[in-house]
């Protein structure tokens, strides 16, 4: 009769195990007759009282120890697998190891892509969060693949980045604004008690005064009232004038001559020249009117509007 003794060996003692001494405990199963009868060097399929470990073939001292986990040869009698770790007393695979803070750079598999390509820049700055070692300036850089004197692969050299290309002079291809100088424009906004008599609104009309002043920089300008609401932030800003709408008309020019058109505002926008009566025809709606040396542009209840060449010092 054979047993089985704890480190998996077939004993034919049944109080220590003549193949390495240790201890057989009583009640050990007994090793299966097919383990008995199994060829030399070949590993039996019964278990035995190690907790489902694989019982070690008879003659396992004289010949190599194969591991069922990876199928490596180890020595006799060993009790690990030299190659992955695997207990050949408890039939358990290796712990994994602990993790580490960092990648070693010096463990890098060959197989890798080079440090030039995008992941292997990304498993280097992964790796090492202090960052490789600057190339000095004037020396060769180490082509990739290739090792420092330290066992280290060598960082690919760094290029820097392309600077981002100047913008065209005319802005892409649109018009560029007028430029504030000899042929700067302004526009007046006026309070004007005349055109408020004209209009009669129910809202009581600021105190008339000086008038402000808005420099014209742009090709096309909005004329109306601000909507936080809507996002309309108009470059003629009429906000204290309730009958002007929040887009009322359209200012353009092509740097010599400007235009109006009505945006379809509710109380229409009016054009008349100096020392001419109040207009009582509003502009057709989506229609350019030229806007003369003297002509006055009337919008809203009280606002008149005014465009012309900026004075020295005004733009």
């Amino acid at each position: 009769m054979t047993v089985v003794c704890p480190e998996g060996h077939t004993s034919q003692a049944t109080d220590y195990c003549d193949v390495c001494g240790t201890p057989i405990p009583a009640g050990a199963g007994a090793a299966s007759a097919v383990g008995s009868a199994a060829a030399p060097g070949s590993v039996a399929t019964g278990t035995g009282a190690s907790g489902g470990a694989p019982a070690a073939p008879a003659g396992a001292s004289a010949g190599p120890v194969t591991c069922p986990n990876c199928g490596d040869l180890s020595p006799a009698d060993s009790l690990f697998c030299e190659n992955c770790g695997y207990d050949f007393t408890t039939g358990t695979p290796a712990p994994p190891p602990p993790p580490t803070s960092g990648l070693d750079l010096g463990d890098l598999d060959a197989t890798q892509p080079a440090s030039g390509s995008v992941a292997g820049a990304g498993a280097a700055s992964a790796g090492d969060p202090a960052g490789s070692a600057p190339v000095p300036a004037g020396s060769a850089p180490t082509p990739a693949g290739t090792s420092s004197s330290a066992g280290v692969p060598a960082p690919a050299p760094t290029t820097a980045p392309a600077p981002a290309p100047a913008p065209s002079p005319d802005g892409g291809g649109l018009a560029a604004p007028p430029v504030p100088g000899d042929d700067a424009w302004v526009a007046e906004i006026w309070v004007d008690p005349d055109w408020y008599a004209h209009e009669r609104p129910e809202d009581p009309m600021p105190s008339a005064g000086l008038p402000g002043l808005v420099t014209l920089r742009q090709r096309s300008l909005l004329v109306g009232r601000p909507s936080r609401s809507r996002g309309i932030r108009p470059d003629i800003d009429c906000g204290s004038d309730p009958g002007v709408s929040r887009r009322h008309c359209q200012l353009t020019t092509d740097g010599q001559r400007w235009w109006v058109e009505d945006l379809g505002s509710s109380n229409g926008t009016f054009v008349a020249a100096a020392g001419e009566p109040l207009p009582d025809s509003p502009l057709s709606q989506g229609v350019r009117r030229e806007i003369e040396e003297n002509d006055r542009v009337f919008v809203g209840a009280w606002t008149r509007l005014v465009i012309r060449k900026a004075l020295p010092g005004e733009a």
